[in-house]
């Protein structure tokens, strides 16, 4: 990365000013976009550019609509970045951030960081601004980076003030800032998705477990495991009992229940998991129709517990670079330092077990997600985009991709049992109505919608066309 000779020239550039640049926003501009860096340094371990959006209109500024660009010159031609919220007063789960590469590179940029907001982000009162957006990004390999010769970065500007090098566009259509000359911010417009199914593509699998009992051959005629054998995540020396897995018919689909109890012991508590036995799955859409409780379906609540749907494949070795797994989890009673009801999803590079050291992107949301949650994660060569009742959760960039196919897993765990140290037993529930993979094909919400309501229509309990690893 690299620093713009011109800085103090563009702190000064206010909202009036822009519209005497050529190539920028008109001076009416329905926002503004002020910036400061906690990271001044000509180089750094990671650059820190915190924004706040205003909205100087005259009518509410969905932020949903609103993009900016952060240009940055590359430490070098294969270098990788990943970013990363550090907190915001919108939350940093409806904050999006993935990179870019410039169409027309110049001395001071090759790159830029896109920030957007998803839904929840909201709207902003006409004055209002978003308050603090601390961000930040790095090398992946955690080299150390160079600012000093970047287009947006501006090391005396540790207070927020208008900034001119960063852009923003709403609705696609530039409203602040001066791109790098030629770069200016353009979005193709959209059409609404299609409503009917998409192409059927390299192979699916969909199944509406439309069986009996954990006993019914069809489950591993069709490909699935349910989980007997010892071992982590979770309680050490729980079991994993596969007659915890039920089937039963609600709102006239049949659903697949995981149960998992305990009586504040080890010895008695079983937790659950289904998954694949075959590791076949890789890029393509991942969906699921999940249930999440937030309260025991008996006894005391309190327990750390984990629900999840997620894909994965096997670590090597510690720090293995092929390692790769995507998680829905929820954690209805907190965990993993958290007080209360939280909704993760993570997308994994590697990890090493002992010491503990992750390598990952987390978008995180803390809320009550109780009820039927429509889960979507697409994965294609550029990105991990993750959905829930088909709005954007988040988004992962490149250097997450799976290098090797995954299985496909629902599990329900306790972290531990401190959360709740009754011995008084109780259980917890998990439900699933179905689980669709389409390879190759990165398809919208509506698309999955479409091609359920097909399979449910021709009255299909059961397809897999995706060939073998």
């Amino acid at each position: 990365m690299r620093a713009a000779a011109a800085a103090a020239v563009a702190t000064a550039l206010g909202a009036a000013a822009l519209a005497a640049l050529p190539g920028t926003a008109s001076a009416a501009s329905s926002l503004s976009v002020q910036y400061r860096t906690s990271a001044t340094g000509p180089t750094a371990d990671q650059s820190e550019p915190w924004f706040k959006v205003k909205n100087t209109g005259t009518t509410a500024l969905p932020l949903s609509e609103v993009k900016l660009r952060y240009y940055f010159k590359s430490d070098s031609p294969g270098a990788a970045y990943r970013f990363a919220c550090s907190w915001a007063v919108k939350g940093c789960a409806n904050i999006t951030g993935t990179f870019g590469n410039l169409a027309h590179p110049t001395d001071t940029a090759d790159r830029y960081l896109e920030i957007g907001f998803t839904a929840g982000a909201g709207s902003l009162a006409p004055g209002a601004d978003t308050g603090d957006m601390q961000l930040r990004f790095h090398q992946s390999n955690w080299q150390t980076l160079r600012q000093s010769d970047d287009y947006s970065f501006i090391a005396a500007q540790t207070g927020y003030a208008d900034s001119a090098k960063v852009t923003a566009t709403r609705a696609g259509t530039l409203v602040w800032g001066t791109a790098p000359a030629g770069n200016t911010p353009t979005e193709p417009p959209t059409t609404p998705p299609p409503t009917t199914p998409p192409p059927g593509g390299s192979g699916s699998l969909w199944d509406d477990f439309t069986y009996t009992s954990h006993t019914d051959p069809k489950i591993s005629t069709n490909g699935w495991s349910v989980r007997s054998n010892p071992g982590g995540p979770g309680v050490p020396g729980a079991t994993w009992d596969p007659s915890n897995v039920t089937f039963s018919t609600s709102g006239g689909n049949t659903v697949m229940t995981l149960e998992t109890s305990t009586n504040g012991t080890a010895p008695g508590t079983e937790h659950t998991e289904v998954l694949t036995k075959s590791t076949k799955f890789k890029n393509g859409t991942y969906a699921a129709r999940v249930k999440f409780s937030d309260a025991p379906r008996s006894g005391p609540d309190g327990d750390r517990v984990v629900q999840t749907f997620f894909t994965i494949n096997d670590l090597k070795a510690p720090m293995a670079d092929d390692y790769a797994e995507y998680d829905f989890e929820y954690l209805p009673n907190g965990g993993w330092g958290e007080p209360s009801n939280i909704l993760y999803t993570t997308s994994w590079e590697t990890y090493n077990p002992e010491p503990w050291q992750a390598v990952n992107a987390h978008t995180e949301s803390r809320q009550s997600y109780a009820g039927w949650h429509d889960l979507v994660v697409t994965i294609d060569n550029n990105a991990i985009t993750y959905y829930v009742d088909g709005q954007a959760f988040g988004t992962h960039d490149a250097s997450y991709l799976p290098e090797r196919p995954m299985s496909i897993n629902f599990n329900q765990w306790l972290i531990d049992l401190a959360g709740q140290t009754s011995t008084t037993p109780r259980a917890y529930e998990q439900q699933v109505d179905y689980v669709l993979h389409v390879k190759d094909q990165v398809l919208t919400p509506a698309q999955v919608n479409a091609k359920i309501a097909a399979y449910r229509s021709a009255g299909t309990a059961f397809e897999d066309t995706v060939p073998a690893s």
